[in-house]
């Protein structure tokens, strides 16, 4: 695994507009960035990524059903007791799943180590599954890469394929919050898919889903039997439409089950039930209020972009980010470093849809957090 410097293509930025990658560049910050890729040997994909990707995608969804039996675990993943049920039926049912992103520190050497799943509104879709994959074509063409270079990608045709098989109604809907346009951007490029595949899809704005006699409906009123939504789980269930989602006949994507596997209790829980596994960091439930040793990370149940996370190295360095998310329990992981390229630490994110590892994502930022602030590299498998 190493970081290679690389001449990005002249005009990319209109050409991103183009085709709908609006958020290239975020607060006049630069997100998506091609002035550089990460290369890996086919060996460190196929071993250390994505076969790992698809043996911790099972462990965790087998610990589900211990889960839905035990009260103590429910509270301690933070789902609110009106709910327990509801969850319960969702994985029951078997109501089916789409997609999830593992998150990895990984430095091309050891067991990548699983720092935590966002099973319920992963982002960085569109740059991983697309405009990566152009990178790579693009700059074979240019001559700037090898005609071998390969990438592990296959993001979106799994995702095209996801769509045509599983059993969604018609119509179906994909809503995003109206002020985000990267979650715009994101539900833009699914609903391309899905509309590919032969699903007849609609977008509605998240605030335009209005209730009426218990069913979720649309802007005509009409039910909506089918819905993917950019938006947690656990903002959803303190809405004021919450109790709609128990009577309301719609299909979620994600399922409300996946709201077990979204937030960072499911860490300590995996670390119980596997301990010793060389993907998995020692993780445990934690009041939020104990002094953090050095060595250790604390995170909040329910947190995104690493807001509220705090952390203190092996050295004693302390970091803290701040954000929005006191209301909830925390968990305590044992700190993994992220590798250093220059001044930048490196992220890797590993895509499942469905039950299969479906491509990776990289983010780079300058803290050990990584936060909203990261860019975007593409990557290649070169050997």
């Amino acid at each position: 695994m190493k970081k290679v410097p690389i001449a990005p293509r002249p005009g990319w930025q209109a050409f991103a507009e183009s085709v709908g990658f609006q958020f290239h560049t975020i607060d006049n910050e630069p997100y998506w960035d091609e002035s550089a890729y990460y290369q890996f040997s086919l060996a460190q994909i196929e071993d250390d990524l994505e076969a790992p990707t698809e043996q911790l995608h099972q462990m965790a969804l087998d610990l589900i059903p211990d889960i839905i039996r035990s009260e103590q675990q429910l509270s301690q993943l933070g789902i609110p007791e009106p709910f327990w049920d509801a969850v319960k039926d969702s994985w029951q049912r078997a109501e089916p799943h789409l997609y999830g992103r593992m998150d990895f520190a990984y430095d091309g050497k050891g067991p990548a180590k699983l720092l935590e799943l966002n099973y319920d509104t992963p982002t960085s879709l569109y740059e991983t599954g697309f405009f990566q994959w152009v990178w790579l074509e693009d700059q074979q063409m240019r001559g700037l890469l090898p005609a071998g270079a390969d990438q592990f990608n296959s993001l979106q045709d799994k995702l095209e394929q996801a769509f045509a098989e599983l059993p969604l109604p018609r119509p179906f809907y994909f809503s995003s919050v109206t002020e985000s346009q990267e979650d715009k951007g994101t539900v833009d490029y699914l609903m391309d898919i899905a509309l590919q595949s032969g699903l007849d899809s609609r977008y509605i704005q998240l605030e335009q889903i209005g209730d009426i006699d218990g069913q979720l409906v649309d802007l005509e009123g009409y039910p909506i039997q089918g819905l993917f939504k950019l938006y947690p789980w656990e903002f959803m269930l303190q809405e004021e439409f919450a109790g709609t989602i128990l009577s309301s006949d719609t299909r979620f994507l994600e399922p409300l089950w996946k709201l077990l596997l979204s937030n960072k209790g499911i860490l300590p829980l995996l670390w119980q039930k596997y301990q010793g596994h060389p993907n998995l960091l020692p993780a445990f439930f934690d009041d939020g209020k104990t002094a953090l040793n050095p060595g250790w990370v604390r995170k909040p149940l329910f947190s995104r972009e690493g807001a509220n996370v705090e952390l203190i190295t092996p050295q004693g360095e302390k970091l803290q980010q701040g954000g929005p998310y006191t209301d909830s329990g925390y968990i305590r992981q044992a700190f993994a470093p992220l590798p250093r390229f220059g001044d930048s630490y490196t992220l890797i994110g590993s895509w499942v849809v469905g039950d299969l590892a479906a491509g990776i994502g990289i983010r780079e930022d300058n803290s050990l957090i990584t936060k909203d602030s990261s860019r975007f590299l593409p990557h290649i498998i070169l050997d």
